[in-house]
């Protein structure tokens, strides 16, 4: 069958890519992706196929409307798809990509890292993430394998192996109900063992009963007002990061990080976060006021609209027959991506740090407004209380930014002076 004609999509977009669709070595409490496994059941094998690898990379690139074309390898677990996998899309890259800069990043728990794949990612520049919830105790609580073993040392022995052969990496740390009172304590673990840029994911994750009660126009919580709202579990699983948690836990990040780590480490909500201030684009789909150009692509060439929206209402298509330009910029992709901005409440249209939330992801959008209105994200307090306890810090950096000054001149500035400064303003 000839590959499909290629539309070039109107803006840059990304492509989440699973090469081996579900498939983990690891049995995380918290994950929702495993049971995506069950949208491809008795479809054979999930390693992406030579045909589909093909047609992907080719597309992929001649989608892009830019001279960068960034590749980003995911799962399940990448590395179970084998090098030889990956030798191949490099090569493909190269085939495809003349005239075009081809940069790979690639997200792993770490477990199966050796020197060969050590070699491999630093000889191909691949930046990796590693997937580590803060320090052995905190780490081991969710993150085991099949026997429900821990896996701690098995990721450190990945980082020693990143380190080694001199392979950029950053950190992905879930926010969850074992390490959201840890905050200081997950941080500077990520900063001791070199993680330059690191991401807090929160694990929010909805029960099967309050899953049936919003389907059945029920909503069990009650709005950050409430006095009772932090103390309502009932529509979050167990291991869910709570509202109040997760807010102390970026305050708690953000206060050690503005004295002392500006311009030294990164952190992805902080990098957000000050763009919000400056009025640029955050970079971050959850913090942009619309979303949806960053799309999934699952083994057997399925795109999806979202990550987190791997359900059949929201496949796009398939790459074998359907350009993903085409796909990116289709009417339904176009409105899943407005809605985010559409359908905001009035109680967020009308709150003061909108502009650095936008509602955030509309998969957390489950709870109630003061208002009666659906459509509240249930972290709503957590970020209320982050982007207020930021503020001046932000408006500081952003005067600073202003000034043709980097962000980190700020450590040298007494803590007093800038936030009177910035209440002044």
């Amino acid at each position: 069958m000839p590959p499909p004609p290629t539309t070039i999509a109107r803006q840059p977009f990304h492509g989440m890519t699973k090469p081996i669709g579900s498939v983990c070595n690891l049995d995380c409490t918290y994950c929702f992706y495993l049971e995506k496994a069950r949208l491809y059941e008795g479809q054979g094998g999930r390693r992406m196929s030579r045909e589909v690898l093909v047609a992907y990379v080719r597309d992929y690139i001649a989608s892009q409307p830019g001279r960068e074309v960034h590749f980003a390898w995911q799962g399940g677990e990448p590395t179970l798809a084998g090098l030889d996998f990956f030798r191949e899309a490099v090569e493909l890259q190269k085939r495809f990509g003349v005239g075009r800069v081809i940069h790979n990043a690639f997200q792993t728990n770490g477990t199966l890292l050796d020197d060969e794949w050590g070699g491999f990612l630093a000889k191909n520049n691949f930046l990796v993430g590693i997937s580590v919830d803060g320090p052995r105790d905190i780490h081991d609580g969710y993150r085991v394998d099949k026997g429900q073993k821990p896996t701690f040392d098995r990721v450190m022995n990945g980082v020693d192996v990143l380190k080694r052969h001199k392979v950029e990496f950053n950190t992905l740390t879930t926010v969850h109900k074992k390490n959201s009172r840890r905050g200081v304590d997950v941080y500077r673990f990520l900063r001791e063992i070199g993680s330059g840029y690191i991401q807090f994911i929160p694990i929010v994750e909805r029960s099967a009963e309050a899953t049936e009660a919003a389907a059945s126009g029920l909503w069990l919580s009650p709005p950050p007002d409430h006095p009772d709202a932090d103390e309502f579990d009932s529509q979050v699983t167990e291991w869910s990061v709570r509202p109040k948690d997760y807010g102390d836990f970026l305050c708690s990040i953000f206060d050690e990080w503005v004295q002392r780590d500006v311009g030294r480490f990164f952190v992805q909500q902080f990098d957000a976060a000050l763009a919000n201030w400056a009025g640029e684009p955050a970079g971050i789909c959850v913090f942009s006021e619309k979303c949806g150009r960053a799309v999934a692509v699952e083994h057997n060439g399925d795109v999806y609209s979202c990550d987190h929206y791997v359900y059949p209402h929201y496949k796009l298509g398939n790459l074998l027959n359907t350009s993903m330009g085409a796909m990116i910029d289709s009417p339904g992709q176009q409105a899943f991506g407005d809605a985010k901005a559409d359908s905001l409440p009035r109680y967020c249209r009308e709150c003061a740090v909108r502009f650095a939330c936008h509602g955030e992801c509309p998969k957390h959008r489950f709870l109630t407004t003061p208002h009666g209105e659906p459509g509240l994200n249930y972290l709503c307090g957590a970020y209320k209380k982050f982007f207020t306890h930021i503020d001046s810090a932000m408006r500081t950096m952003s005067a600073l930014l202003s000034a043709g000054q980097a962000p980190a001149a700020i450590m040298q500035i007494p803590r007093g002076q800038w936030l009177r400064a910035a209440k002044g303003r």
